[in-house]
């Protein structure tokens, strides 16, 4: 199975979007209609990366746009991009999401005590190679850490591309700790100071910060799937999100959308045109004392 992508509007501004396709050119939902599974006996997993390692804009399935389009999030009116807090340049794997999840924010979590963000499970993918934005990788899952970001779950799971050199030789989080030294902490570090820039405060984190083994990451993103599940079969309220599907859901579902009005929603979107260059600001550094 293997999957497209169509750009649409400039690079770098508020009309840019990645939109996905099958190998037959037919357009689809990241969110919804890629399967989260690429091999289930394996427990292999899909993976959309939003953000190739190393850059700073943050990309994200645009969770209420009709076909879920990548684009870039904005805040009062701005595109964002994550702050170089040294020493880490931009973000520091390649990150994206397990499509067909979904961290209900109506369900609390009984390890966390905190509800889910209302988006896709997130995944930091720690192979050697840098990926492309939109490309859809199968990945193996070795463990999983638990954010607190400003009250909510945001769960990152800890993957690699199964296709990497590295993949045979990290089978669980004990590995990355033994292969990688530092890297664990360094990604605990990532998540726990990347607002700081904005004015927040650092991110809090349960289980004292530890990375959960990979057994228990792998319920944790089944148990997304099972939110995700009631999302499309109406048994949660979608809220703001947009459901509709040209895979998934059947002609009866009102988040059915069929093959023309999937064609309709890229086709009215802006053409494809030149990149805007990215601010100078974004390449500055950050610093300032642990607490």
């Amino acid at each position: 199975m293997s999957f497209l992508t169509e750009e649409r509007g400039n690079p770098n501004t508020l009309s840019y979007r990645l939109y996905f396709k099958n190998s037959n050119g037919k357009y689809l939902s990241p969110f919804h209609d890629i399967p989260m599974f690429a091999d289930e006996a394996q427990n292999i997993f899909h993976m959309v990366v939003e953000v190739p390692r190393w850059t700073n804009a943050k990309m994200e399935i645009a969770t209420k746009d009709p076909l879920n389009p990548i684009k870039q999030d904005v805040k009062k009116g701005n595109l964002r991009y994550v702050a170089n807090v040294f020493p880490h340049k931009g973000y520091i794997w390649n990150y994206g999401a397990i499509p067909q999840t979904w961290e209900d924010p109506g369900h609390k979590d009984n390890d966390t005590g905190c509800c889910g963000d209302n988006d896709p499970i997130d995944v930091c993918e720690i192979g050697s190679k840098v990926c492309s934005r939109g490309d859809v990788i199968k990945v193996k899952v070795l463990g999983v850490l638990a954010m607190i970001d400003e009250g909510e779950t945001d769960w990152k799971v800890i993957a690699i591309n199964v296709d990497d050199p590295e993949a045979k030789d990290l089978n669980n989080i004990s590995d990355v700790r033994r292969l990688k030294p530092g890297y664990l902490e360094a990604t605990v570090d990532w998540f726990r100071r990347y607002k700081v820039p904005d004015g927040k405060p650092e991110n809090q984190f349960a289980f004292n910060g530890e990375f959960k083994d990979k057994d228990f990451a792998i319920e944790t993103i089944k148990a997304t799937h099972g939110f995700w599940k009631a999302l499309l079969s109406q048994q949660t309220n979608a809220g703001e999100l947009n459901c509709k599907n040209t895979c998934v859901s059947e002609g009866n579902s009102p988040f059915c959308c069929s093959a023309d009005e999937a064609k309709a929603v890229v086709d009215g979107s802006c053409a494809c045109g030149d990149a805007s260059p990215i601010p100078t600001s974004v390449d500055k550094w950050f610093y300032y004392a642990k607490n």
